[in-house]
């Protein structure tokens, strides 16, 4: 591929104008040694008071109503089951866990590995579509996917029970496809109530 006189030009001017824009680009490079940290806010999670600063800004709130778990560093011991992500929604006819519910699920596998004796029930539900044998297999096939993402976390998988609801527990009544997506879920469950 050639290129004309006029374009070879016009590449060369874009090319030189971004390498001096280098040096005035208000983008700064942060050395930082050992393991990647994260602001908890982006996490969803509420920055602790100690680590916040005046000019940051608020940490965006949940969307659920349910308050997200404290931020928890390794060291601190975990004496409470994680509140938030709950459940856990899928695709339509499938088992798949979302890219988004990985970070939730290390947060419930690290409190299963912190609390040996704490006990998850996970309830694998569908929509209304289908017969009820085939909603029964994808409920229990969701609440395995749910486990299996867990137990590949660090969970042991004694603390873990699956169960398959099928379509007999929705969360909505509707017929509509926003009230199928809420059917199709995994709900984790933790034993002892809380």
């Amino acid at each position: 591929m050639r290129l004309s006189l006029s374009a070879t030009l016009l590449l060369s001017i874009l090319l030189a104008a971004c390498a001096s824009n280098r040096e005035t680009s208000p983008i700064q490079r942060v050395e930082q040694s050992g393991p990647l940290k994260v602001n908890p806010g982006l996490l969803g999670q509420p920055v602790p008071a100690a680590r916040a600063t005046p000019a940051a800004p608020p940490a965006r709130p949940a969307v659920s109503a349910v308050e997200p778990p404290p931020a928890e560093t390794p060291a601190s011991p975990v004496t409470s089951a994680p509140q938030s992500s709950r459940s856990l929604y899928f695709d339509y006819k499938s088992a798949q866990l979302k890219e988004s519910d990985r970070q939730a699920l290390r947060i419930h596998a690290h409190y299963l590995t912190a609390n040996p004796q704490a006990r998850l029930r996970i309830e694998g539900n569908a929509d209304e579509r289908g017969s009820e044998r085939y909603n029964l297999e994808l409920g229990e096939q969701r609440a395995a996917a749910v486990r299996a993402a867990l137990v590949a976390a660090g969970a042991a998988e004694r603390q873990i029970a699956i169960k398959s609801l099928g379509k007999s527990q929705p969360r909505n009544q509707g017929s509509d496809e926003s009230s199928w997506a809420e059917n199709r879920r995994a709900d984790l469950i933790y034993e002892n109530g809380k």
